[in-house]
């Protein structure tokens, strides 16, 4: 399977979403619900769109 989202990034948005950090480490991602899978594709998508902003050259 692909990994499409460094551990680093979804660390960071599990913390911003408030994921139970504990549950990770002891199961691992699989045991997080699918709507907060869902949330944090969601904010993982809202973050690669800021940085696509910052990067356009400005007209």
């Amino acid at each position: 399977m692909a990994k499409l989202m460094s551990d680093r990034l979804r660390a960071q948005l599990g913390q911003r979403l408030g994921v139970n950090e504990e549950l990770v480490r002891r199961e691992g991602w699989g045991a997080i619900p699918t709507r907060t899978c869902g949330s944090l594709v969601r904010a993982a998508v809202e973050v690669a769109e800021e940085s696509m902003r910052q990067r356009q050259p400005r007209r």
